[in-house]
């Protein structure tokens, strides 16, 4: 599916979508839809860290991080998309289920005329760890999806280890841009956090 979907050299490529309803300007564009699943729990790391949140991103085939999810075949939904990615990429069939109220943001690349439709879902602590566990029986894991990994959201004592170098890996797409904007609206990390874990670098 993400064969299709590529990727953009930069996050300026995205323009946000402000009209959820999606005018005709855009009705001939391809649809992808991710989707950000986590969990509020405080679990500490190295019982020095605070997690302030776990959230679950994938390591892909390509060597890029990113959030769950693909193409929308035609026919679907965003959310029955997502739905149908989710059960092939992490093996949820009925555990987490997302709808159209779940959706928070919509991109646009006017480069490859491609919608993103991304969603967000709070889970518990124990579906969180059941997601990750079935992860590795899903159909596209190994394939696809190389695993599932935990967005380390602590800067350590250098300030640069934990999230600043985090975010110094290569993303598909615009998924760095999504993860930042929905640790804003869930009000886990300030603007002013997040600008300096972007503008962070290592001690030498």
């Amino acid at each position: 599916d993400d064969g299709k979907l590529a990727f953009a050299d930069e996050e300026s490529d995205f323009d946000l979508v402000e009209d959820f309803g999606l005018n005709k300007n855009y009705k001939n564009c391809t649809h992808a839809c991710h989707c950000m699943i986590f969990s509020k729990s405080n679990v500490p790391i190295l019982d020095i860290y605070q997690s302030r949140s776990l959230i679950l991103m994938q390591f892909r085939f390509d060597g890029f991080f990113g959030f769950p999810g693909g193409i929308v075949d035609p026919g679907e939904s965003p959310e029955e998309a997502l739905n149908r990615e989710l059960s092939e990429e992490l093996g949820l069939s009925s555990l987490v289920e997302f709808s159209k109220d779940d959706r928070v943001m919509v991109h646009y690349n006017k480069y490859k005329l491609l919608l993103l439709h991304f969603f967000l879902k709070e889970v518990s602590f124990d579906d969180f760890r059941e997601i990750e566990l079935r992860s590795m029986c899903a159909p596209e894991y190994g394939n696809e999806v190389l695993g599932t990994v935990r967005v380390p959201l602590y800067t350590m004592t250098d300030g640069y280890r934990g999230f600043p170098a985090f975010l110094q890996n290569k993303f598909i797409g615009n998924s760095r841009q999504q993860l930042l904007e929905c640790l804003k609206i869930l009000k886990i990390m300030n603007a002013e956090e997040i600008q300096k874990a972007l503008t962070a670098f290592p001690l030498c």
